[in-house]
C-alpha cells in the first residue's frame, strides 16, 4: 500500500513535469504532425533579414533553439518512459539489477531508470 502511494507521487510529479516541457517545447518549437509525441522546430522566418548580420544572428538563434528542444524532448521521452512504467507496474526498479531504486533517487528525478549503483 505503502509502495502504491508513493507511486501516485512520483506519477504526480511526472505528469506536472510532462506539462512543464510541453509548454517550454511550444515556445521553441511545435508538435510533428505527422509523429505523435515528436516535435519539431517552428518554421523560421530566415530570409526576411534585411542584412547579412541579421541573418547570421537568425541563424545562431535557431541552432540555439534547436539545441534546446533537442534537449527538452529528450527529456520529454525519459518522463513518457517513466509515465509508461507506472502503468506497465514497473516502475521504480532499477534497469540494471531489478532491486528498488532508492527513493531520495527517485524523489530528485522521478524518471531514473536505475540505481544509485548503477548510474
Amino acid at each position: 500500500m505503502h509502495k502504491h502511494m508513493k507511486t501516485e507521487h512520483f506519477k504526480q510529479k511526472l505528469l506536472a513535469e510532462k506539462e512543464k516541457l510541453e509548454t517550454e517545447m511550444g515556445s521553441v518549437g511545435r508538435k510533428n504532425p505527422a509523429v505523435p509525441n515528436d516535435w519539431e522546430l517552428a518554421p523560421s522566418e530566415t530570409g526576411m533579414e534585411s542584412d547579412i548580420i541579421d541573418q547570421a544572428d537568425a541563424l545562431l538563434n535557431r541552432e540555439n533553439s534547436a539545441a534546446i528542444l533537442a534537449d527538452l524532448e529528450a527529456r520529454y521521452d525519459s518522463v513518457l518512459a517513466a509515465l509508461s512504467r507506472i502503468e506497465k507496474g514497473t516502475y521504480g526498479k532499477c534497469e540494471v539489477c531489478a532491486q528498488e531504486i532508492e527513493e531520495a533517487r527517485l524523489e530528485a528525478d522521478a524518471a531514473s531508470t536505475t540505481c544509485v549503483t548503477h548510474l
